[in-house]
């Protein structure tokens, strides 16, 4: 079976390399965390101890990393693993990122003779670890249908976006609408609530009118509303504050990069970043609910 080499098992990384285990390839796994490494070893990855060594003998390279300056550096810096891969090796790499970074690590990719695709992901902690994540890939169609069956041992649609820096963009407008709509689900179900109204019944009210969207259809921010939900489990796990504030930033740089205007985006990014700063930032983003309750 082919050779992966996966670096980066965070609370997405791990479950996603897991999966890959489990529809049997060999997993070269690499995390600066000890704690994350065992996870995945004890799931039958091969432990390694730098991400030079994971890619030896991996003909695929997965990277799940934090932010932009982690890929940088990965690819592009003084040990950067551009310079040892071996020609024709496909990078798929599904951090979040600005787009600008996935197409300079991608150029530079090509200079080098490697296939480079940026395939950021949807669907939080859960859906990575049931396998059922949303890939977004942007890049050459022919790496793009390489990587599919890759992909789809972690996820359960796969879109292609288009050329290089594809993938972050339709990532970051989603994340942004996705944010848009958290808000403003959460402020209507105060309203109600602060009038009398039932959370729960609002909410069904809502699912089956004019104001129905995918929050309160399977993401409900009210505790007690949707059993499953982060906001039953005391906003614990899920998409962090914290991360969605990162992402709304990558919105806004590229709002401001090609002069187009968003109100609501900036809006959202403004009240996850005050939220942050409140303690919030280690929450779920659906307790932005709590944002609305906790005002009078």
């Amino acid at each position: 079976m082919t050779t992966i080499a996966f670096i980066g098992l965070g609370n997405m990384g791990g479950p996603m390399a897991c999966n890959l285990v489990k529809a049997g390839y060999h997993v070269n796994a690499f995390d600066l965390s000890d704690a994350a490494l065992k996870v995945v070893t004890d799931a039958g990855a091969r432990k390694c101890e730098s991400a030079l060594a994971a890619v030896e003998g991996a003909t695929i390279v997965v990277s799940m990393l934090p932010a932009g300056q982690h890929v940088d550096s990965l690819y592009l810096g003084n040990e950067g693993l551009l310079q040892k891969l071996k020609a024709q090796t496909l990078v798929i790499d599904s951090s979040t990122i600005a787009p600008e970074t996935s197409r300079k690590v991608a150029k530079a990719a090509k200079e080098s003779s490697i296939r480079f695709l940026d395939a950021p992901v949807s669907g939080g902690v859960a859906g990575a670890a049931a396998g059922t994540l949303t890939f977004i890939c942007g890049g050459a169609e022919n790496d793009y249908n390489e990587a599919r069956p890759i992909l789809e041992a972690m996820g359960k649609n796969i879109f292609h976006a288009g050329g290089s820096g594809a993938g972050q963009v339709a990532k970051i407008c989603n994340n942004m609408l996705l944010s848009i709509l958290m808000c403003g689900t959460s402020e209507a179900l105060a309203l109600g609530e602060k009038n009398g109204l039932d959370p729960k019944v609002l909410s069904e009210v809502m699912k089956q009118s004019s104001g129905g969207n995918w929050v309160l259809n399977g993401y409900n921010p009210w505790p007690g509303v949707m059993e499953n939900a982060p906001a039953s489990k005391g906003y614990q796990g899920g998409f962090l504050v914290d991360l969605m504030s990162k992402d709304l930033g990558l919105a806004l740089d590229n709002a401001v990069t090609n002069k187009a205007p968003i109100p609501l985006g900036s809006l959202a990014r403004n009240l996850f970043q005050l939220h942050g700063q409140q303690g919030h930032g280690k929450q779920d983003f659906s307790s932005i609910q709590n944002f609305y309750r906790d005002s009078e």
